[in-house]
């Protein structure tokens, strides 16, 4: 390849038994947008990890502009180029645009900031490729694609000439997202390198020149992006045909859970939920989409039972709840929440200690406040096998959560939710599912939908709180919006479009 800008070779990183790379060769021109692809556990992090000097590979050598990479040397990998824009922004809400791109480029004893030239500098840099934000705003006051801005800016202000961007579209809307991928055409033609991360494979197929895709470690592809296509993708990185989620029309039920005027205030005044009318019925899934920290964690909270409404009432199967997590479980609630790490598990609990840990007071699973371990254990062993939860093989289900990958662990939470309580008839009746394939690969996806769909065909209602609009529209039944904890009325998703959608959720209508 001529002008090749970076070049890993033969980079191999083992954890213990484990080997996370295999031996990984891959280039890199200039003014290329290179797509990484993978499952979860493939090694992109890994790798990407190796690269930064965050990890030191076990081996193989990185060079940068011809160069040797020092390993091991996160200040070496910036200072010859490489730039990366994570997924969850590194940027510090209370500072400036200005502060948060000057923050650690200036030595500590240099007697006085030069914050007029870097001023100049960055408004300079944000004409040149179309990123213009103000360099005195706070970076609270910003939306997020302005914040993502930013992040791009500061990779550049730091002289980055590769840039490597983790789900960049991960909380953006469709607008966002359009005027990104403009950035990006414009940052390429200037030369930048890029390497694109994203489990999107239609903006994988979009920005980029060339895929490697990564299977358990090893690369098993590198091929040009018109030759390839989605479901060639999906089997490259699964190794496997991964069919689609089958949604089938089905008429709704009765009424599961229904909002009147439904406000939440928060603990400073703030409107976190601001008269939300909404019904839930049996066999369908309602949607709701929005740009994160619109409201939707504080409705998947009241939904749970870990807050009670300001004002307004809310009713599951005709009854009101108390804000009390346990009441809402032994209602026949079940929920799959946003952050699986913190909120899902407790990952130093074994498997089975977590596949019982909402249900541990039931009948079911103690006696006068003892654990049957027993009954536990088969319960556990039981959702394992049903929900295909990989990684109990070292120590079966006596290992650790926080060992799994992000998509066992999920299986996990979703078996969880799904199964229940073994002493009742029937499953859940509503399913509140946040985010419940954040981060995960195009085959645990696919799983998690199907599953999710399962469900309701059984005749749950599920409340499917989602920034990714694929997802979206290939569940729903009915989609509504979710902005400054407003809730804009649920419509048949058939009466949605994807730019008015992308519209409502940056507040503004449809022209």
């Amino acid at each position: 390849m001529n002008d090749t800008v970076l070049r890993l070779s033969g980079i191999t990183k083992r954890f213990g038994s484990l080997v996370a790379n295999d031996a990984i060769s891959l280039a890199l021109a200039r003014g290329e947008v290179l797509a990484l692809l993978g499952e979860n556990g493939a090694g992109k992090s890994t790798l990407v990890s190796i690269l930064f000097g965050h990890y030191v590979a076990d081996e193989g050598t990185i060079e940068a502009f011809g160069e040797p990479l020092p390993p091991g040397n996160p200040k070496a990998a910036l200072a010859a180029g490489i730039g990366m824009v994570h997924q969850h922004f590194t940027l510090a809400d209370n500072l400036s645009v200005l502060d948060n791109v000057m923050l650690g480029t200036e030595p500590l004893w240099q007697p006085l900031s030069r914050r007029a030239a870097a001023r100049r500098r960055l408004e300079e840099t944000g004409r040149r490729f179309g990123l213009g934000v103000d360099p005195g705003a706070t970076i609270a006051s910003l939306s997020v694609g302005e914040r993502q801005r930013v992040e791009i800016l500061k990779a550049l202000f730091r002289g980055a000439k590769i840039l490597i961007l983790d789900e960049p579209t991960a909380v953006l809307t469709p607008q966002e997202s359009e005027s990104l991928f403009a950035t990006l055409a414009q940052l390429v033609a200037d030369g930048l390198s890029v390497i694109f991360i994203s489990h999107k494979l239609d903006e994988v197929l979009r920005v980029s020149q060339r895929i490697a895709v990564l299977r358990a470690g090893k690369l098993v592809a590198t091929l040009p992006a018109a030759d390839a296509d989605k479901a060639m993708l999906a089997e490259l990185m699964v190794g496997r045909a991964v069919p689609p989620a089958q949604r089938k029309a089905r008429p709704a039920g009765a009424v599961v859970c229904a909002l009147r005027g439904a406000s939440l205030t928060g603990s400073h005044g703030e409107k976190r939920l601001d008269a939300i009318t909404l019904e839930l019925r049996g066999g369908e899934v309602v949607a709701i989409a929005g740009v994160a920290g619109n409201g939707q964690d504080a409705l998947a909270d009241v939904l749970c039972g870990l807050h009670a409404l300001s004002a307004g009432t809310l009713a599951v199967n005709g009854a009101a709840l108390p804000a009390k997590p346990s009441a809402w479980v032994r209602a026949g609630v079940a929920r799959i929440p946003e952050d699986r790490h913190a909120v899902g598990v407790v990952g130093d609990l074994p498997i089975w200690e977590n596949a019982v840990l909402e249900r541990f007071a039931s009948s079911a699973f103690s006696r006068l406040g003892v654990i049957r371990r027993a009954v536990a254990h088969e319960h556990a062993r039981t959702l394992a096998l049903r929900y295909d939860v990989r990684g109990t093989e070292a120590a079966g289900l006596e290992t650790p959560t926080r060992a799994l990958s992000g998509g066992n662990m999920q299986k996990l939470i979703l078996g969880r939710a799904l199964m229940g309580d073994p002493n009742a008839r029937e499953g859940p009746s509503l399913i509140v599912a946040n985010q419940p394939t954040w981060g995960l690969d195009i085959g645990a996806v696919a799983y998690v939908h199907q599953q999710l769909l399962d469900a309701c065909a059984a005749g749950a209602a599920v409340l499917l709180i989602s920034e990714d609009l694929d997802e979206i529209f290939a569940l729903a039944d009915r989609i509504a919006v979710m902005n400054r904890g407003r809730l804009v009325e649920a419509r048949p998703t058939g009466e949605w479009t994807l730019a008015a959608l992308g519209l409502a959720m940056a507040d503004r209508r449809v022209a």
